[in-house]
C-alpha cells in the first residue's frame, strides 16, 4: 500500500469521507488528525476503493485507524487482513462500539484487546451544558451569577465567533495561558503538543471548516474555544481554554460553548481527560452522559 503524509491541502479532497463516519472517538476527525502533528507523531493516508485508509505514528507505535468506509464497520478478519497489508499490526484508537458491534469473542478470535483509559472520551448532553439545570449544576450555575454580577456590565464582556483576523490575538492568549501552566516541562509534552495543535487550527480555521468562538474582558482575550462536527448527532469542543484566575469565568465561557457552538446537536464531546487528575475531576464535575471508552487492537 502506497501511504503518503495527510496534510492540509488533503483536506478538501477527503472530507466527503467523513460525512457519515460513525465512530464517537475524537480523534476521527480530519482536521484534528491534520493539526496534531509533531516530531513525535506523524499521519499517512492513502485510498482503497471507497474507503480511506489513515497510518499513524506516535513515538515508536505505529497504527492504522480504522478505516473511514460507507461499509460502517470493517469486520474484524478483513480489518487483520488490512494491517498486513499496510504492514502494521496495530489498531488505535478504537472506540467500544466498535468492540459491540462485532462482539467481543469475534474481534478476540483476531486481536488482543487492551483499553486505553487516557484516550477515552467523555460525552455530554448539549443541552445539559447549555441549560444547568437541576442540583447538580448549582455551583457551576453560582458562579456564572458570580461572573456576570462583577463582570457582565458596561460591555465589559464581550463574545464572538473567532474569525482568521482574530487568530494572533488568540494565539497570544494560548501562549499566556500555556506559560501558567508550564506547558514545556518535560511531563508536559501532550499539553505541549495540544497547543500546537490549537495554534495550527487557529491559523487554519477556515481550510479546516472549524466554528471557533472568543470571550474578550476588557477588550483582552481571556478564553476561546473551537468546535467541530463529529457526528450527525456530535459535535466536539477540541479546545477549550480559559484563564483560570478569573472567577467563574470557565463555566460562564463554557456555556456559551454549548449553546453557540453546538445548535442542532444532541450531543458535546469533550475528549479525553489525558490521564490527568486535575482534568479527569473537571470533567465529571459537569457529570458526562456517557464515556466514549479506547481500546488497541493487537493482531494475534
Amino acid at each position: 500500500m502506497n501511504f503518503t503524509p495527510l496534510t492540509l491541502s488533503d483536506f478538501q479532497t477527503h472530507k466527503a469521507f467523513f460525512n457519515h463516519q460513525p465512530y464517537e472517538l475524537c480523534p476521527y476527525l480530519l482536521s484534528s488528525m491534520i493539526a496534531w502533528r509533531s516530531d513525535n507523531s506523524e499521519v499517512f493516508k492513502t485510498t482503497l476503493g471507497d474507503d480511506l485508509i489513515i497510518k499513524g505514528r506516535i513515538k515508536d507505535l505505529r497504527f492504522l485507524y480504522l478505516p473511514i468506509s460507507p461499509m460502517d464497520h470493517y469486520p474484524p478478519r478483513k480489518l487483520r487482513d488490512l494491517l498486513e497489508a499496510a504492514g502494521v499490526d496495530t489498531v488505535f484508537p478504537v472506540p467500544d462500539q466498535y468492540i459491540k458491534h462485532h462482539g467481543e469473542e469475534q474481534v478476540a478470535s483476531f486481536f488482543s484487546i487492551e483499553e486505553k483509559p487516557k484516550h477515552s472520551d467523555y460525552v455530554y448532553r448539549m443541552e445539559d451544558l447549555a441549560q444547568l439545570k437541576g442540583n447538580s449544576y448549582s455551583k457551576k450555575r453560582n458562579l456564572i451569577n458570580q461572573f456576570e454580577r462583577k463582570y457582565s456590565k458596561d460591555g465589559r464582556v464581550e463574545v464572538n465567533p473567532v474569525t482568521p483576523e482574530d487568530a494572533d490575538e488568540c494565539i497570544d492568549f494560548l501562549e499566556e495561558w500555556c506559560l501558567a501552566r508550564n506547558c514545556h516541562a518535560e511531563d508536559m509534552e501532550e499539553l505541549a503538543c495540544e497547543k500546537e495543535a490549537a495554534k495550527f487550527t487557529l491559523k487554519n480555521q477556515r481550510s479546516l471548516e472549524v466554528n471557533g468562538l472568543m470571550l474578550r474582558l476588557d477588550g483582552e482575550v481571556c478564553a476561546f474555544g473551537i468546535g467541530t462536527r463529529l457526528t450527525e448527532t456530535m459535535g466536539v469542543l477540541n479546545y477549550e481554554k480559559a484563564f483560570s484566575d478569573i472567577k467563574g469565568l470557565y463555566q460562564y465561557f463554557d456555556r456559551e460553548c454549548a449553546r453557540r457552538l453546538f445548535p442542532g446537536f444532541q450531543y458535546i464531546n469533550k475528549e479525553n481527560d489525558m490521564g490527568e487528575p486535575g482534568l479527569q475531576k473537571a470533567k465529571k464535575s459537569y457529570y458526562p452522559a456517557r464515556m466514549v471508552s479506547a481500546y488497541e487492537l493487537t493482531v494475534r
